[in-house]
């Protein structure tokens, strides 16, 4: 039973438990209540006490009874159960029929979040213009969105209208079919070319990063690792910086970044895996832009191809290393 009722902080949704589940963990409750949050999320919105047992604030391992009354008295972002439309967000749509969208994400946005609390994401934007695509694709905070990019990667997203688009995209990702090339400013002196054809495993001492095992040994005692390849050719060198052309057909997180840290490339302005505190280049973001995109088309079969310019910021990087004359697109 769901009742609502007015509480010194506002209106509050309350529910009393049923006498089915009595003996229940009031983290197992609020998720019977609400299932578009995650254990991890419910058990945060808990530890914030959102949500209280009559008169005191409920901890997630205490035990419920038929008759108790649960009060959530929290921020409203953990009642939403998709991610709010963001209207003032502005995203370029770069190709759109009637099966696929492509977006070219700026520097600095997420493309999705997991709970409500997310409001200047990707996925905000497109439950704002095209807000049917929440039904589409594998999470409603991910509407329609095929893949994803680092929040300060900027570039090409692949959206698909439909979930027969959807699936048809990622089982072109699934199989190497989707082409993606990045622009790349790496510290140091890379090759002309080279690949990189090493697993990616979560750093056991930072869990934001990701660390790039070799093929024989290191690998034991890790709860899971992604096998993943990174291609690369040089575009032009200067003052200490390479400026590449790097392409994936795997999608694991942080594969580039990983990977060329892992050969003594990191990418320039990426304290994560630079090691350095600083941006040297003063560019506000890490050097990576996804410029191109090529898949067939989920209904037509047709080749599609979309390409996006480099963004200024990181144009006039390339300018200050005297690299401009590297075909990389004439900017923003």
């Amino acid at each position: 039973m769901r009742s609502r009722a007015a509480g010194p902080l506002g209106t509050m949704n309350s529910w009393t438990v049923p006498a089915d589940q009595g003996g229940v963990r009031l983290d197992a409750f609020v998720r019977s209540r609400l299932p578009h949050l995650s254990l991890r999320e419910t058990q945060k919105a808990i530890k914030e006490k959102a949500f209280w047992i009559h008169d005191r604030p409920g901890r997630k391992g205490d035990r419920l009874w038929s008759g108790d009354i649960v009060a959530f008295r929290g921020r409203p972002h953990w009642l939403r159960a998709g991610p709010p439309a963001a209207w003032d967000l502005a995203v370029p749509i770069v190709y759109e029929d009637g099966f696929v969208m492509v977006l070219d994400k700026p520097a600095g946005m997420a493309t999705h979040g997991s709970s409500g609390r997310q409001t200047k994401a990707l996925a905000n934007f497109l439950a704002a213009v095209r807000p049917a695509l929440c039904a589409v694709g594998k999470s409603v905070w991910e509407p329609g969105l095929v893949h994803r990019l680092d929040r300060d990667t900027s570039g090409l997203v692949l959206v698909a209208k439909n979930q027969a688009s959807f699936e048809d995209l990622r089982a072109q990702f699934r199989h190497g079919l989707i082409k993606k090339k990045y622009w790349a400013l790496v510290s140091g002196k890379a090759k002309r070319e080279g690949v990189v054809s090493r697993p990616l495993a979560r750093d056991s001492g930072d869990p934001r990063r990701m660390t790039a095992l070799l093929e024989q040994g290191g690998q034991r005692g890790r709860a899971r690792m992604w096998k993943a390849t990174t291609r690369f050719r040089l575009l032009g060198y200067g003052r200490g910086f390479s400026l590449l052309e790097v392409s994936t057909q795997t999608g694991v997180t942080h594969q580039i970044r990983a990977h060329l840290a892992a050969i003594g490339h990191p990418l320039a302005g990426d304290p994560l895996y630079g090691g350095e505190p600083l941006d040297p280049l003063d560019i506000g973001r890490h050097f990576l832009h996804a410029f191109y995109l090529g898949f067939r088309h989920p209904k037509s079969g047709r080749d599609v191809v979309v390409e996006s310019p480099l963004p200024r910021e990181l144009k006039q990087a390339v300018d200050r290393l005297g690299l401009s004359r590297a075909k990389i697109g004439d900017g923003g």
